[in-house]
Parts: C-alpha cells; sequence; structure tokens
C-alpha cells in the first residue's frame, strides 16, 4: 500500500467554503480536493517550488507523485466522511435514528458497516446542524460544526457616507474540532521528497488561510497536526484488503483518465458541477472553466485502480495553465453491498 499522510486542521476562525451551487447566503463543510491541491499549489508557489510541484502532479501521462482527499470534519478521536453511496442509509426497523438524516459518518462506522454490520441505534444520533452521525455519549451533544452568519458593512471611502451592510454564510467549528484531509504518495521515494514539502505548506496554508475571505481573517488554523501511515490504517485503524473486489469508494473529487476502466453501468456516483475563478495574482478574478466531476463518496466499479486527471480549465486570455486536479483518492470496499 503506498504511504500517505493524515493531516489535521485546527481552526482559530470562522472559514467561508463555497457550496457547490455558488449561493453567496450558504456554506459547505467540505473542502473540494480540486479546491485543495489549488491551494497547495498556490502555497509552494511562494515557497519558490511551483515548477517543481507542477511537474511532479500536472503532468499527462504517468503517476502523480501526490493526490489529495477532500477535507472532511474531525472532532476529537472521529474522522467524518461520507458513506458509499449504496451502503448507506441502512433499513431500520424501529426507526429510532433517522439514518437518512446523516451525509457523514465516522470511518469507524464505515469500516463496520463495509464489513456488513449494522450501527447500533443505542450508540448512535444525528446532528441536525451539521449532518454528522455523533456518539450518543459524546462529551459534546454538539457536532464538529454549525453554519453561521456574519454581518459586515462596506464603507465609502471616498466620502465616507455609503455603507453597504451585508451578511455572510461561514462555517464555526466546534472545540476539539477542525477538519481532515489525506495526501497519498505514489511510492516511498515520493513521500521522502514531498512529504516534509508538503508539510510546510500545509502550515503556511493553516497561517495565511483556506477557503474564502482569507483577506477578512477567515479560513485560519493552528500548526497542523500530521500522522504518516497508509490509507485504510489512517481511516480504518488497520488494514482491510477487499480481495478481488472491483468496486472503489472515492473521498476525491474525480475526472477519470482515458485509461480508466469504469464500468459506468454499475456502481452507485454522484455528478457535480465545478466552476471558481483563478486566483493566481496574474489572473486573479477570472472565472475558470466549468467540469462535471465525481463526487466524494461515490462508489465506481473499474477493472483495475482508478487514475483520474488533471485538466487545464484557464479561461482565455490567462496569461498561464489552471489546473483542476481529478485525481481519484479512493479505497476498494466489497461489491455489492448488501445494507
Amino acid at each position: 500500500m503506498n504511504p500517505a499522510l493524515l493531516i489535521r486542521l485546527r481552526p482559530t476562525t470562522p472559514w467561508r467554503i463555497g457550496p457547490d451551487n455558488g449561493a453567496r447566503d450558504q456554506a459547505a463543510a467540505i473542502l473540494h480536493s480540486d479546491a485543495l491541491y489549488s491551494a497547495v499549489t498556490l502555497a509552494f508557489g511562494q515557497l519558490g517550488l511551483l515548477e517543481e510541484w507542477v511537474n511532479a502532479t500536472a503532468r499527462e501521462y504517468g503517476e502523480p507523485a501526490v493526490r489529495f482527499s477532500s477535507c472532511f470534519p474531525w472532532q476529537r478521536g472521529h474522522l467524518y466522511a461520507p458513506p458509499p453511496s449504496g451502503l448507506w442509509p441502512p433499513s431500520s426497523a424501529s426507526g429510532k435514528v433517522r439514518w437518512k438524516g446523516a451525509t457523514l459518518l465516522p470511518t469507524s462506522l464505515i469500516s463496520a458497516l463495509v464489513r456488513g454490520e449494522r450501527p447500533s441505534e443505542e450508540r448512535w444520533t444525528v446532528d441536525g446542524h451539521s449532518g454528522c452521525l455523533i456518539p450518543v455519549n459524546s462529551r459534546s451533544a454538539t457536532g464538529p460544526f454549525r453554519v453561521v452568519r456574519r454581518s459586515s458593512a462596506a464603507v465609502d471611502r471616498v466620502t465616507g457616507g455609503a455603507v453597504a451592510a451585508h451578511l455572510t454564510t461561514c462555517v464555526q467549528f466546534a472545540p476539539a474540532s477542525g477538519l481532515w484531509c489525506a495526501a497519498q504518495f505514489s511510492n516511498s521515494m515520493t513521500y521522502a521528497v514531498w512529504g516534509p514539502r508538503l508539510q510546510t505548506a500545509f502550515r503556511l496554508l493553516a497561517d495565511s488561510g483556506l477557503g474564502g475571505m482569507r483577506s477578512k481573517g477567515f479560513g485560519r488554523a493552528r500548526t497542523p497536526d500530521f500522522q504518516p501511515g497508509t490509507l485504510p490504517e489512517l481511516l480504518f485503524g488497520e488494514e482491510q484488503p477487499a480481495v478481488g473486489s472491483r468496486a472503489w469508494w472515492v473521498l476525491s473529487l474525480f475526472s477519470p483518465d482515458a485509461t480508466d476502466a469504469i464500468e459506468w453501468a454499475s456502481g452507485d456516483y454522484v455528478l457535480t458541477q465545478r466552476s471558481g475563478r483563478v486566483s493566481s495574482p496574474d489572473g486573479a478574478g477570472a472565472e475558470k472553466l466549468t467540469s462535471r466531476m465525481v463526487a466524494e463518496g461515490s462508489v465506481l466499479v473499474a477493472s483495475s485502480p482508478l487514475r483520474g486527471s488533471v485538466r487545464n480549465v484557464a479561461p482565455a486570455g490567462c496569461p498561464h495553465p489552471v489546473y483542476r486536479a481529478g485525481y481519484a483518492l479512493a479505497l476498494p470496499i466489497p461489491w455489492p453491498v448488501s445494507a
């Protein structure tokens, strides 16, 4: 199994993460992997490693040196993630817990679901604010975050008279909570080269901010926590090989490569549309080209491990490429699954 790095971000301020529909009065709690890749790329630009990073991760052919999951919530000892499609929600006889209200589950519970075990209605409850399934005996009766609104006002600096008040929708994290992501490396050599550099980039991002409205102080975090290992160990606490499995649980946004032999008539997946704006100084504010991508939590059936692709989504007139990473960070699971 390829080496990986688990990264825990511990926010100190609210975060502005825009939803997929782009609505300004809404906020999301998942920072998608393509946005994370863009942020890391900008950080490496500040560190003087931009060209080397792009050469290692944005090649048209060959295995990328690093691929990212999206950023999902964590709280105390629990890492939350979207469960594999088709595996959730389980059928319930009593209806004591409204399972379908939970869109993010602890990875420990996902591990049990993959093994065919059913969740206990006595142990879990749904936090309606965050959509997370939290333990009943949790020290906190709330989930890892809340969606809140912050008021601001724009003042005309020329006349000093006109004031435009507005609200910003953002995510406020609870104590002992935050966001986590995983970086998986193509081999031990790339881990030795890019592991320490990636930690430096994330320390820079924690200080300068991730997500939107960073100039107003949003998106800050304490020094991140880093944990090396393999992806199954980091998420499940143990290796969970799915021998002979042809189904892949996707933890990143995914844009298929021409070499990906996916059986689109099988599996259980959702598509999402991605856009956004260029953040680099030379093209700031220009709108990126739109792409359709497979969403996190999807299950894809393929005869070999998923690769994915990176695409140049620079708008017309942009003086440099703008890459949207759609590499798959995925784990094999048994399929079909009887929920």
